[in-house]
């Protein structure tokens, strides 16, 4: 069996990841998996953070504990534990695809971000099915944005400028002049003052399902607009140099994937 870990505290983007890279090593390994929940402190339920619109089968709501006691696994069983490696270069965590985790064998409890498209992309069709929603009618004409505010507004290596935006619609509007525009984000307040004249939506939901479904987008540098927009295979703008955008360093050279165009 593999195990993977959600966080109480993680964001859907963050969840997602861990448990299709855990379903996609156990399917590789042709063994059982199971998600479980530790809690992290951040004082938050746990639970599922997509789990009003989406369906993802076997995990474990009902436990709860600290990150450093698994006793409720069989040692007999549970045996290994498998942490992704963090590769830190001048105070800067560069990781990407770890190999190690071809190696990962059965009864092991797995932890990491798993957001490199190579820890998934070769079990494309099943990751689609595991992640399967109901789907959202997009006209062709329409571009959706993923705009990430929150906590992410508060740090200036981390956080889009306008210009960023205002590049990405000019872009989009070169494809098509008459491309209409509608802002999917969890901080439509700030969302509001960005895009005045473009309609703001702020539901998980229907944030995620657009971006799955929706032809064109210009995404945010967050987790949460990966696996839709990598999945939906449109034209998806994302910002380069990912989570440092305006230092333009490669921060996480784990955040590129070949089917964005990066600006």
């Amino acid at each position: 069996m593999i195990v993977g870990k959600f966080f109480n505290g993680s964001g859907l983007g963050n969840m997602l990841h861990r448990y299709v890279a855990t379903r996609v090593k156990a399917l590789d390994l042709g063994v059982e998996w199971g998600m479980i929940y530790i809690d992290d402190g951040a004082g938050k339920e746990p639970g599922f953070k997509g789990q009003s619109f989406m369906d993802i089968g076997k995990w474990d709501k009902g436990i709860k504990m600290p990150t450093d006691n698994l006793s409720h696994f069989d040692p007999q069983v549970i045996k290994n534990f498998w942490i992704e490696k963090k590769i830190i270069e001048n105070g800067v965590d560069v990781r990407s695809y770890d190999p190690d985790f071809n190696f990962i064998e059965d009864n092991t409890i797995i932890e990491g971000e798993f957001q490199d498209e190579r820890y998934w992309e070769h079990r494309e069709k099943e990751v689609a099915e595991w992640l399967k929603v109901e789907p959202l009618d997009m006209p062709d004409d329409l571009c959706v944005i993923g705009f990430r505010g929150g906590e992410f507004a508060v740090f200036p290596d981390l956080f889009l400028p306008k210009e960023y935006w205002d590049e990405g619609i000019k872009m989009m509007r070169e494809i098509n002049p008459k491309m209409r525009f509608e802002v999917h984000t969890d901080d439509k307040v700030l969302a509001q003052q960005f895009f005045p004249d473009f309609q703001v939506i702020h539901d998980i939901g229907i944030n995620w399902r657009s971006l799955r479904y929706a032809k064109y987008a210009i995404i945010a540098n967050s987790s949460f607009c990966i696996l839709p927009r990598w999945l939906n295979k449109g034209i998806t703008l994302a910002p380069r140099y990912w989570g440092r955008y305006n230092t333009k360093i490669w921060s996480l050279p784990q955040n590129y994937y070949k089917r964005f165009i990066y600006i």
